[in-house]
C-alpha cells in the first residue's frame, strides 16, 4: 500500500525530561521538552505526543498507540548500563529516564517502528545495542568543539556517508550541524552502520534499516529552523509504517 499526504497525521512520541519547574506559586517536578522538538514534528505534518519518564512496564502500550518515536536529548546515559566506571564529569544517573527510554526503544524495535534518536537518544540506542560511549570527549579527543557551554550550540561540520539512509535525506558530503554534547560513541552497537563522521573520526550518525527505520544523530536538528528534513523523513516513514500495518491487518 502506498501512503500519501491525505492519510491521517502520524502520531510521533517524543521523550521528555522530568525536571523541577516553577510556574507562579507552583514548584514541582514536571515533564519538560524544548518547544523546538514539537515544532519540528508539527511542521513536518506529524502530531507530537509527549512521553515523560514513567513505569517502564507502560512502554509497550505507549508504543502501540504511536506511529513513530523520537528519543530526545538530555542528560548523560548511565555508564553502568555499558559496564563502565563513572567519569567524574558524567551527569548524575537518571535511572527513571534510562529505563523508560530503553523500554520504549525496544518496544519500537519489536514493531519495526521508525525511530529518530537525537544526541542523548543516539547514545542510548548505541548502548541498547551493546555499544559503549566516550564519557568526556575533551579528554578522549582533546577538543571542546562539541559543547561550548552556557546554552550556546556549537556549529560543526560532519561528513555524511554515501549510500546510506541518511544520505538519502541530507545528501552525501559535508553538512553543518548544531552540537551540544560532551559524550559520544566509542564502540558502535550491533547492527548500527556509521552514516556520518566529523574530521576527528567521531561517529556523528548511524542508521539501521534491518530493524525498521532507525536513524541516530549526535547533533540537534531541532535547532535548525531552516532545515526540517530529518523530521519530515521521520513523519514520512511513520506514515508509511502505519499504512503497511493497516494493510497487514486486512
Amino acid at each position: 500500500m502506498v501512503s500519501n499526504a491525505s492519510d491521517p497525521a502520524p502520531l510521533i512520541g517524543v521523550t521528555t525530561y522530568l525536571e523541577r519547574a516553577q510556574q507562579g506559586v507552583w514548584d514541582v517536578r514536571a515533564a519538560f521538552l524544548p518547544e523546538q522538538y514539537l515544532v519540528g514534528v508539527t511542521a513536518a505534518g506529524g502530531i507530537a505526543l509527549l512521553l515523560p519518564p514513567q513505569d517502564a512496564d507502560a512502554a509497550e502500550a505507549a508504543i502501540a498507540a504511536l506511529d513513530g518515536l523520537i528519543l530526545s536529548g538530555g542528560a548523560d546515559v548511565a555508564p553502568e548500563l555499558y559496564g563502565a566506571e563513572r567519569h567524574p564529569l558524567t551527569d548524575p544517573a537518571r535511572v527513571d529516564r534510562d529505563a523508560w527510554e530503553l523500554a520504549l526503544f525496544r518496544a519500537a524495535e519489536r514493531r519495526r517502528m521508525p525511530v529518530l534518536a537525537i544526541c542523548r537518544g543516539l547514545q542510548l540506542v548505541n548502548v541498547a545495542r551493546g555499544g559503549t560511549l566516550h564519557q568526556h570527549l575533551p579528554e578522549s579527543l582533546g577538543t571542546e568543539r562539541y559543547r561550548l557551554g552556557g546554552g550556546v550550540f556549537a556549529e560543526n561540520d560532519v561528513e555524511v556517508s554515501d549510500d546510506t539512509a541518511l544520505a538519502a535525506v541530507l545528501g552525501a558530503g559535508e553538512t553543518r550541524v548544531h552540537s551540544y554534547h560532551h559524550q559520544g560513541i566509542d564502540r558502535l552497537g550491533e547492527g548500527l552502520v556509521p552514516a556520518a563522521r566529523s574530521d576527528d573520526g567521531l561517529v556523528q550518525a548511524f542508521v539501521d534499516t534491518t530493524a525498521g527505520h532507525v536513524v541516530g544523530i549526535q547533533w540537534h536538528p531541532e535547532e535548525n529552523a531552516e532545515d526540517r528534513r530529518l523530521f519530515a523523513d521521520l513523519v514520512s516513514q511513520a506514515r508509511a509504517f502505519t499504512a503497511q500495518r493497516k494493510e497487514g491487518v486486512r
